[in-house]
């Protein structure tokens, strides 16, 4: 039986391969911070199953800082595979917390890329990293070999996390991969992410429950895709006989506007008359355009994006007006 080490297990990201691996019969171990909850809401259908929970999925706690305990859970499960999903990852906060930003981020990466270098059965390895590592690119749309060019404290802590596994994997021989993710979006997302806060405030205000959604910029386009694809593609490049960094996208781009009118069509509303522009939320530093070329990835891992920004608001928005109705019962 394989089996995998998630380190932001509890996240959009590390939820979905959670479920896809445990469908192809993974056993599957989980690093998770220690808080003051034990609520696991992403995981609850899995951490409230006995015939899966403490069966073929479990839960390690660690920091990834502490080197020793990630050390000592290495060596208790020994996975065939580690996908390496947690971090700080909201770029605009990165602005704020830049010091932990990258702590958690670059040296947690690396950290941890020492410590597997060391197993004596080292498992196939694959990084998280993102679109952020290109900041504002001078070339669309962008590839594995644009160049890197970040513009936030999050870009360029990914950037040195991206470098490091591509040194890591030609220096040491070893099976170390980049999935370098363009934005995915879910029901599951935080809401602290623009999408989910757009969603969720179209739902809220068609339910009388909210009556303004204030946004920085709206002018900025994205490549928006659906999180649940891009954890299958993330265990694709892991099945690969060969390691190598694959960019994940769905090639079609959309600004905040569209994505908003989009929300707010959805439930029969004329999104100006609700959404108010505030400087508080623009970022000191934001790329106007990005878009993917995920054609490596088809061509090699035959992965292409499905879902595209229309139908991933339609699935969001419904969700959110479900899960209020369900709480203003």
């Amino acid at each position: 039986m394989p089996s995998a080490l998630i380190t932001g297990i509890t996240g959009q990201d590390g939820s979905y391969l959670c479920e896809l691996l445990l469908e192809k019969g993974y056993t599957v171990h989980g690093i998770v911070r220690r808080s003051s909850s034990l609520d696991r809401p992403r995981l609850i259908g899995q951490y409230n199953d006995p015939s899966i929970y403490g069966k073929r999925l479990f839960l390690h706690y660690a920091d990834l800082s502490d080197t020793t305990s990630i050390r000592r859970i290495l060596a208790n499960t020994q996975p065939s595979e580690f996908y390496h999903l947690a971090g700080q990852s909201h770029v605009g906060l990165s602005f704020e917390i830049p010091e932990s930003t990258c702590e958690l981020t670059a040296m947690g990466t690396l950290r941890i890329m020492e410590i597997l270098r060391d197993q004596p059965n080292q498992p196939k390895f694959l990084h998280a990293s993102s679109r952020e590592i290109f900041g504002t690119p001078k070339i669309s749309p962008q590839d594995e070999s644009t160049p890197l060019n970040p513009n936030s404290p999050y870009g360029c802590a990914k950037s040195f996390a991206t470098q490091m596994v591509r040194i890591y994997r030609e220096s040491h021989g070893l099976f170390f991969c980049n999935a370098i993710l363009y934005n995915h979006e879910s029901p599951r997302r935080a809401e602290n992410f623009v999408t989910r806060k757009i969603t969720l405030a179209a739902a809220r205000i068609k339910m009388g429950l909210q009556s303004k959604l204030m946004l920085g910029s709206i002018d900025s386009a994205r490549d928006w895709g659906f999180a649940k694809e891009y954890a299958e593609a993330m265990w694709l490049i892991l099945q690969h006989d060969q390691p190598d960094d694959y960019l994940l996208a769905t090639g079609t781009s959309y600004t905040v506007r569209e994505f908003t009118q989009a929300a707010f069509e959805h439930v029969g509303l004329d999104w100006e008359k609700h959404v108010e522009l505030d400087p508080r939320f623009v970022r000191p530093a934001d790329p106007e355009c990005l878009l993917g070329d995920a054609s490596k990835a088809d061509r090699i891992l035959g992965w292409k994006a499905v879902t595209k920004m229309p139908e991933l608001v339609k699935m969001m928005v419904d969700h959110d007006l479900k899960s209020l109705a369900q709480a203003n019962k």
